[in-house]
C-alpha cells in the first residue's frame, strides 16, 4: 500500500469511527462532512486553549518574579470560573432566541441536556474564545490587584459583558444584520478584553514607584523591567500557534477552502507587526526592543483576525505593518502621556490593533457581497458599518468595565496594600513562591 493510501486509509477510518453512519437502532448519524466539522472544531478549540498558557508565560515574563504564582493563578482561574458562568448564563445571552431588537439572547441558560452533540461541539469551541476575552486584563492589572477581586472581575465579563456584545456580531443580533464584518474576533474578543484592560488599569492606578514628579510637576514613567523575557517570547509563540485555532476554525467547517487563506494571512499578518514593531523601537529607542518585537507580532495577529478571511496577502502585509507601528506608539502614548500603567501593553495590543483590525475590513476586504473594502471598489459603506460597530461595542464594554470596576473597588477593594505589593502577590496573596531558593528583590 503507498504512502498515500495509508494516510487516506487511516484519516477515513478515524472518520468512521468518530461520526459511524448507524447507531444501535440503525438511524443516520453523521455524514463525512459533519464529522470532519466536529474534528475540526474540537481541534481549533484546543489550539485555542492552548492560548491560555501563551497569556500565562507572556505575563508572567514581562512582569516581576514576586508577582508569577499571582499571574498563572488568575489565568488559570479565567478559564475556570469562565468555563462554568459562559455556560450558565453567557451561552443563553450570546447565542439565545433574539430579544429586545437583536440586544440580547434568551433561552439555553444552564442548559443541561444529554444528547445535542452540536451544542456540545459549538459550545466547547465559544467558551475558549470567552476565555481570551477575559484573560486579557490579567496583563493590564497586574503586580497590585487583589485576588479575589479579580476573580468578581472574570464572573461578570464571561457571564454579561463579552456575551452581550458577542450577541450584537456573531448571535445574529443588531449590528450583524446591519452587515458588521468580524470574522474571529478582533472587536468580539479582543477589543472588548482590550477596553475592560484599559479601564481596570486606569481605575485600579499605577503600580507603586511607576511615575515620578519631576521639579516641572510632570509626572514621569520609570521602566520596570520583566523578570524572563526567553519566558514571554515563548508564550508569544504559544499564542501564535494557538491562533491558527483561533482564526482557522472559525470558517466553522472542516471542509471550507477558506481554512488556507486564512492561515497564510494570519502568518504575514503576524510576521508583518512584528518587523515593524521592531523597525519602529529601533528608531524610537536606538535599539531593537524584544518586548515591542513581541508585541508586534501579537498586534500583528489582533488586527488580522476580523480580515483574515477577506484579504489577500498583500492586504495582510499591509494591515500587519501598520499594527506594528500602531502597537509601539500606543504604549508611548498610554503610559507617557496618559499615565496608565499596562504592565504588558495588553490594551495597545488588544483594544488599538483591535480596532485597528475591524476598521481594516472596511478598506482592505476584497470579497464580494461579504465585505468590500474601500479600496476595492466598496466606497465607505463597509467601512462606515465597521466604524459604528467599533463604536457601540467600545460604548458597551467601556461603560460596563467602568461601572464594574468602580462597584468592585466599592465593595471589596481592588488594590492589595502597598506593603503587599512591595512584598510581592505570590506571598502576600498566595503564601508561595514561583522561585524557591532563589532571591526575589520585593522593593520594586
Amino acid at each position: 500500500m503507498s504512502k498515500r493510501l495509508f494516510i487516506a486509509a487511516v484519516f477515513m477510518s478515524a472518520a468512521a469511527v468518530l461520526g459511524f453512519a448507524q447507531d444501535s437502532g440503525g438511524a443516520a448519524v453523521w455524514g463525512w462532512n459533519e464529522s470532519l466539522d466536529m474534528i475540526w472544531l474540537f481541534l481549533g478549540a484546543s489550539l485555542v486553549f492552548v492560548m491560555q498558557a501563551g497569556f500565562a508565560l507572556v505575563e508572567t515574563g514581562l512582569t516581576r518574579a514576586k508577582n508569577a504564582v499571582n499571574i498563572v493563578m488568575k489565568n488559570m482561574m479565567d478559564f475556570c470560573i469562565g468555563s462554568l458562568v459562559y455556560w450558565a448564563v453567557g451561552w443563553g445571552l450570546m447565542y439565545g432566541a433574539d430579544r429586545a431588537g437583536g440586544l440580547f439572547g434568551v433561552g439555553s441558560f444552564f442548559k443541561n441536556v444529554m444528547d445535542d452533540p452540536v451544542f456540545y461541539r459549538d459550545w466547547f469551541f465559544q467558551v475558549v474564545f470567552a476565555a481570551t476575552s477575559a484573560t486579557i486584563v490579567s496583563g493590564a492589572v497586574a503586580e497590585r490587584t487583589q485576588f479575589k477581586s479579580y476573580l468578581i472581575y472574570t464572573v461578570f465579563i464571561s457571564a454579561l459583558i463579552y456575551p452581550v456584545s458577542g450577541h450584537w456580531i456573531w448571535g445574529g443580533g443588531w449590528l450583524s444584520k446591519l452587515g458588521f464584518y468580524d470574522f474571529a474576533g478582533s472587536t468580539v474578543v479582543h477589543s472588548v478584553g482590550g477596553w475592560a484592560a484599559l479601564i481596570g488599569a486606569a481605575v485600579i492606578g499605577p503600580r507603586t514607584g511607576k511615575y515620578t514628579k519631576g521639579q516641572n510637576g510632570k509626572l514621569s514613567p520609570k521602566a520596570i523591567p520583566g523578570h524572563n523575557i526567553p519566558l514571554a517570547m515563548l508564550g508569544v509563540f504559544l499564542l501564535w500557534f494557538g491562533w491558527y485555532g483561533f482564526n482557522g476554525a472559525s470558517t466553522l467547517s472542516g471542509s471550507d477552502s477558506t481554512i488556507a487563506r486564512v492561515c497564510v494571512t494570519t502568518t504575514l499578518g503576524a510576521s508583518a507587526g512584528a518587523i515593524a514593531a521592531l523597525c519602529t523601537s529601533w528608531i524610537l529607542f536606538k535599539k531593537p526592543d524584544s518586548s515591542m518585537s513581541m508585541n508586534g507580532a501579537l498586534a500583528g495577529l489582533v488586527a488580522i483576525t476580523a480580515p483574515c478571511a477577506v484579504v489577500t496577502p498583500g492586504g495582510a502585509i499591509a494591515i500587519g505593518l501598520i499594527a506594528g507601528v500602531l502597537v509601539v506608539l500606543a504604549v508611548e502614548f498610554i503610559d507617557k502621556v496618559l499615565h496608565i500603567d499596562d504592565p504588558v501593553g495588553a490594551s495597545s495590543v488588544h483594544l488599538v490593533c483591535g480596532i485597528w483590525g475591524t476598521l481594516a475590513v472596511g478598506i482592505w476586504g476584497n470579497v464580494e457581497g461579504t465585505a468590500r473594502g474601500l479600496l476595492h471598489g466598496g466606497g465607505f459603506a463597509q467601512l462606515g458599518r465597521q466604524a459604528l460597530g467599533v463604536l457601540s461595542v467600545g460604548a458597551w464594554a467601556g461603560l460596563m468595565s467602568l461601572v464594574l470596576f468602580i462597584v468592585i473597588k466599592a465593595a471589596t477593594g481592588l488594590r492589595v496594600t502597598r506593603k503587599e505589593e512591595m512584598i510581592g502577590l505570590d506571598i502576600s496573596e498566595h503564601k508561595a513562591e514561583a522561585y524557591t531558593g532563589f532571591q526575589i528583590f520585593s522593593n520594586m
